[in-house]
């Protein structure tokens, strides 16, 4: 079955996103979320990235980011799984046996709106909506509790947002989201389709061939035939 589409455009917004196989914890202890972010230092120290938002689970993680170079986010994101991989198999002497991941990361384009701000929201109020914290800002595992500490703490991660972030952002990031708004989120990201304005969404997906990312999954309904339609002539 052939892989579907992926935009990874220099210049472009993406929500990117992976779990851990069959939903296993890839976070066991706090060390290993340290770990993970001295991943993603050296990952962005090598790669042409800039890293807006993020949220580390304990079984998967979300990132927010805009690649510089066409093609750029899977390499990035192909430095990270890899070597995440590689020292996660070192550290639990488990190589030999299963993949870290389900599968390889997944990713959607995001419109450079007001759409940025509800996946940044989406991101990192993540542990709130699961009922890890009570405060999204409370989440040490996430760019909310990063940005909130003067100066940022090493290893530092976040680049300078293309948005000014909305007033009274930590109480918005509080706030859940609409129903809508989740739906289209978990959608995107389950799809890999474009969140956007519909023109946005339509222009966007024609142009880096998305548009299969756009149609219903399934096979295709079969229309009922009119009656001796389907006999033998």
């Amino acid at each position: 079955m052939p892989r579907p589409p992926r935009a990874d455009e220099a210049g472009g917004l993406y929500h990117a996103l992976n779990r851990g196989n069959l939903r296993a914890k890839i976070f066991k202890k706090e060390a290993d979320f340290e770990a993970f972010e001295r991943i993603l230092h050296e990952g962005l120290a090598i790669h042409q990235v800039e890293l807006y938002s993020y949220q580390l689970m304990d079984n998967h993680y979300h990132l927010v980011l805009r690649p510089l170079v066409d093609g750029e986010m899977s390499r990035f994101m192909g430095w990270v799984g890899g070597t995440h991989t590689m020292r996660y198999h070192a550290h639990y002497h488990t190589s030999g046996m299963g993949h870290v991941y389900q599968q390889r990361y997944k990713s959607f384009p995001i419109q450079d709106d007001e759409h940025f701000f509800v996946v940044c929201r989406y991101v990192e109020r993540n542990a709130l909506r699961a009922g890890l914290v009570k405060r999204a800002e409370d989440w040490r595992w996430g760019s909310l509790w990063r940005w909130l500490q003067k100066p940022e703490p090493a290893p530092k991660l976040l680049s300078t947002w293309p948005l000014a972030r909305l007033p009274n952002w930590v109480r918005r990031v509080n706030e859940a989201l609409s129903k809508p708004e989740l739906e289209a989120v978990q959608l995107c990201a389950q799809r890999g389709q474009p969140l956007g304005d519909e023109g946005w969404v339509e222009s966007i997906a024609r142009r880096l061939n998305l548009e299969s990312t756009m149609r219903p999954r399934g096979r295709p309904r079969v229309r009922n035939l009119p009656s001796g339609a389907n006999k033998e002539a």
